[in-house]
Parts: C-alpha cells; sequence; structure tokens
C-alpha cells in the first residue's frame, strides 16, 4: 500500500468517526443513535469503491460539507475530557515542587 493510500485511508477513517461523535451529539438514545451510525456506515460503503479521483475528491469534499453542517451548536463532552464539567478537578499536587506555606 503505498503512501498516498495510506493518508487517503486515515482521511477516512477520521470523517467517519467525526461523523460518529457528531451523530452521537444530535441522538442521544441509544436506539436512535445506532439506526443513525448503521446509515452512516452505508453511506460510506456505497462509496467505498470508487476509483476515479476527482470522484474520491468530490465525495470527501460533500462529506466534510455535510460534516460542517450538522455541527451540533452545543456538543457532548465527556465530563473528564477538557471542557468536560469535571476535567482538573481535583488535580493531584506536584510531588516534585515543595509547597509554599504562607
Amino acid at each position: 500500500m503505498s503512501e498516498a493510500q495510506i493518508v487517503h485511508r486515515r482521511l477516512v477513517q477520521s470523517l467517519y468517526k467525526r461523523s460518529l461523535k457528531t451523530a452521537q451529539d444530535w441522538y442521544i438514545d441509544t436506539n436512535l443513535f445506532r439506526r443513525k451510525a448503521v446509515e452512516l456506515r452505508m453511506q460510506f460503503d456505497a462509496k467505498k469503491n470508487l476509483t476515479h479521483p476527482r470522484q474520491i475528491a468530490q465525495a470527501v469534499q460533500e462529506a466534510e460539507r455535510q460534516l460542517t453542517e450538522l455541527r451540533h451548536p452545543d456538543p457532548y463532552i465527556a465530563v473528564s475530557a477538557p471542557g468536560g464539567t469535571k476535567f482538573e478537578r481535583n488535580i493531584h499536587p506536584n510531588l516534585d515542587e515543595p509547597a509554599v506555606h504562607h
């Protein structure tokens, strides 16, 4: 597999993962999300056999455009992730630096 193919594969995988995350922002109910995930997979599988570079580029560009349009205004952020409600709530003290007491 050539380097260009590897780069393209990673691009499509990233696009698919971002599509799933965006769908999860919109569909909180697990059953609805699963239906949407299957639908997304079918959309990606329908275009996986494209061989002409211009068609491939157009399909990727269209998917990126749809992803931008469907971005949720208030996306889900895991509570312990940066921006989450518990991020760095209980930070462990740095044991390498001496404590300063006033």
